[in-house]
């Protein structure tokens, strides 16, 4: 048992994690029924769906931030815009049902006198057409702005700024009616995704299922780019720059490949979120909700990737607690858990992670080194012998 201890990584536990609670939700929700103590609700599934797209956007959040250094307040541009592009598809496959009956134009747009769809909405009643915008959308955006303040050298407070105001900026265009995306009201009454009912509690589940599996390979991908020679380049820059730049690399291109992945994770996130909350609208650009995700990082734990995860679903649990229990308030109560991490764990929830780990002997580095000693003389014995 020890030694399968040891052969386990973040990663296994992490994977296992999210395949044990996915098991558990789906078995509860399907097998229980309600009233039964373990029976789990189809709202709550709903609920766990929608902490897990915020868990993947803070991956997305620390893999930038933890790991390269770059402090993005605008990464709520990159969730919203791949929550368009599903909420694009979504609204296409509402059809004739809609409140005016129109099978070409969504109700908005017949309410607003147009006659046509706009050239942008052109195939958008495609999935493959969605899947693709998921990610071409956040990581064109995530390119074109990462090229150009990056290869500037803007970094620091000056960096996050102009992220912030990127993102208040699409706001602010998103609500305006000749954008063709919804105006205030943004997108939403779904009907249906793939042609499954978006009310059907299987479609719910399905949904939670897929976000699970979503998360898990953001997780791996994630992991693997931070432990590849590509990754130790990019946490060299953050460090130390100017050091990574005498050697011979060009700090700005690892920066904006990695702000490009993060971005598609964010999209992703998004698209992920829309059919599970059911709308999307201009406000998820505010930059609030980019303060927000930082947070999330912060409490969970920089640099640990897991804690990223374990700090969206804390606070987005204490948010979902705090709004029913004292709904004036819980901002101030958001604030308090931040500083009272801040103060008590300097390193976030993932701080004492480590010591706990230590004793349970999971992971490689924390094997004793009494046990690496004695590995070390038997690999000799047996090399000599």
């Amino acid at each position: 048992m020890q030694k399968m201890f040891k052969t386990l990584s973040h990663l296994h536990v992490v994977v296992g994690t999210l395949f044990i609670a996915t098991l558990y939700v789906t078995i509860c929700n399907l097998f229980f029924a309600e009233g039964s103590f373990l029976h789990v609700s189809n709202y709550t599934v709903s609920l766990f769906g929608k902490y897990l797209c915020y868990a993947l956007l803070a991956l997305a959040v620390d893999l930038v931030w933890g790991y390269c250094g770059i402090l993005s307040l605008g990464h709520g541009a990159f969730f919203t815009l791949g929550g368009y592009a599903m909420g694009m598809y979504l609204m296409r496959q509402i059809g004739d049902r809609g409140v005016y009956g129109n099978p070409d134009l969504p109700d908005f747009m017949v309410f607003l006198s147009w006659t046509e769809l706009p050239w942008f909405w052109a195939g958008s009643s495609s999935i493959v057409w969605m899947i693709a915008m998921v990610f071409i959308g956040p990581g064109l955006l995530a390119y074109v702005f990462g090229s150009m303040a990056f290869r500037s050298r803007v970094s620091g407070v000056y960096l996050s700024i102009m992220t912030q105001a990127m993102t208040y900026a699409l706001m602010l265009a998103f609500f305006r009616n000749e954008m063709g995306f919804g105006g205030n009201n943004g997108l939403t009454d779904f009907k249906e995704i793939a042609g499954f009912s978006l009310q059907e509690p299987s479609t719910k589940l399905g949904l939670f299922i897929i976000t699970a599996v979503a998360l898990a390979i953001g997780y791996w991908i994630s992991n693997y780019i931070v432990n590849s020679k590509m990754g130790r380049v990019v946490t060299a820059t953050r460090d130390a720059e100017s050091r990574v730049r005498f050697v011979g690399y060009k700090p700005e291109h690892y920066k904006v490949w990695i702000f490009v992945v993060s971005a598609m994770l964010a999209g992703v996130a998004g698209a992920l979120y829309v059919p599970q909350v059911g709308i999307i609208n201009p406000g998820e650009f505010s930059p609030l909700n980019s303060i927000e995700m930082v947070i999330w990082v912060a409490i969970g734990g920089r640099c640990t990737l897991y804690g990223a995860i374990i700090g969206a679903i804390v606070v987005s649990y204490a948010k979902t607690r705090f709004t029913a229990i004292m709904p004036e308030a819980w901002l101030f109560a958001l604030g308090g858990l931040f500083v009272l991490v801040t103060l008590l764990l300097p390193k976030g929830i993932a701080g004492f992670l480590p010591n706990l780990f230590d004793k349970m002997s999971m992971f490689k580095s924390d094997v004793p080194k009494e046990l690496e000693v004695k590995d070390k003389k038997e690999a000799t014995t047996a090399e000599v012998k």
